[in-house]
């Protein structure tokens, strides 16, 4: 087992700097922590959390508060929860995952109890109710999801704007015309779910640029109502293309093909944004837009356990898009 002076050696510093770095008494310039940060990585060193906390006054815990919501499919947010766990454990944190629905409630209650030294939000909506919140606790905060109103916070996310214009841009280079758009449902519109129209507005004015008709449908996430959807749109004949942005869609869109006897791309083109992991799990065929959740939330940690270490640090808060890409698996043509 890796000690923190192997640490040392592997970085290059003494073992007083490494627990410098680690205890965030002292101020460690950017290129030391990122040595000792590298050398922790490599050696697969975990800190005495217990030494840690009693000397800093930490928890070593990030409070992440994320929301499951009924009419969303629960396996598309879980693919954030895992890599920011990862990220944080490597880090020597721990998670305490906070899934209230009042947000605003919660998030105050493990502030002022100093049960966390650092926040990360998930399912951050166009105006969120916790973000007021997010400004008065002393704690940092991070997130995974762009607001109306990001400053004094890293906020992380996919530029889904850039995502509608690539997947359009990919059928109107193939010749479709008229293509479906599946969207998520309304609900995620009403409750601020800026992704959603963001994507949607971009997808939606690149295709008028190439004179392309769309037929938009907001998309179902439960069963039945997901197959029987999908069904509808393909008895309407409504076009050669699809994009899909809709996981709970896309997962049930194979099988109901299938059974249709609809072959891709011969009889319809498709077009989605997902991850990789999402694409493996569900055996998803279709060429997407990467939606990034390990990168997303690896970024949220990193940012936020830089600021918890340095909490008078000076750097200037990050809003950071990640620039699509897109994975072509020969599903359209």
């Amino acid at each position: 087992m890796a000690t923190i002076q192997d640490v040392a050696q592997r970085a290059g510093v003494s073992r007083s700097t490494v627990s410098y770095a680690l205890s965030g008494k002292r101020t460690i310039s950017r290129e030391t922590r990122e040595r000792i940060e590298a050398a922790i990585r490599e050696l697969g060193f975990t800190p005495n959390a217990g030494a840690r906390a009693l000397a800093t006054s930490q928890t070593l815990v990030i409070g992440l508060l994320v929301h499951f919501f009924e009419d969303e499919f629960s396996p598309a947010m879980l693919q954030y929860v895992l890599p920011i766990s990862d990220a944080a454990r490597e880090a020597g944190y721990d998670i305490l995952m906070v899934t209230e629905t009042d947000g605003p409630n919660a998030l105050e209650r493990i502030s002022s109890s100093n049960m966390v030294d650092g926040v990360i939000l998930l399912n951050v909506a166009h105006e969120d109710p916790r973000l007021p919140v997010m400004r008065k606790i002393h704690q940092p905060g991070s997130m995974v999801g762009l607001p109306k109103n990001a400053e004094g916070f890293d906020v992380f996310d996919l530029d889904f704007d850039e995502s509608g214009r690539v997947l359009v841009d990919h059928l109107a280079e193939r010749g479709h015309r008229e293509i479906v758009l599946v969207t998520p449902r309304a609900d995620v519109y009403d409750r601020g779910g800026a992704y959603a129209w963001r994507f949607q507005n971009a997808a939606l004015q690149r295709a008028a640029q190439y004179g392309m008709r769309v037929h938009w449908f907001h998309g179902e996430t439960q069963q039945p109502a997901v197959n029987r959807q999908i069904g509808e749109i393909l008895d309407a004949k409504l076009g050669t293309a699809m994009i899909v942005h809709n996981d709970a869609v896309i997962a049930a869109l194979p099988s109901v093909l299938h059974a249709r006897g609809i072959r891709v791309p011969d009889d319809l083109s498709v077009v989605g944004i997902f991850s990789e992991d999402f694409a493996r799990l569900f055996n998803l065929p279709y060429t997407s837009v990467e939606t990034s959740p390990d990168k997303l939330g690896r970024l949220a940690v990193q940012a936020l356990v830089t600021r918890m270490l340095d909490p008078e640090g000076t750097a200037a808060h990050r809003v950071e898009l990640i620039a699509p890409q897109i994975t072509d698996r020969g599903s359209t043509k």
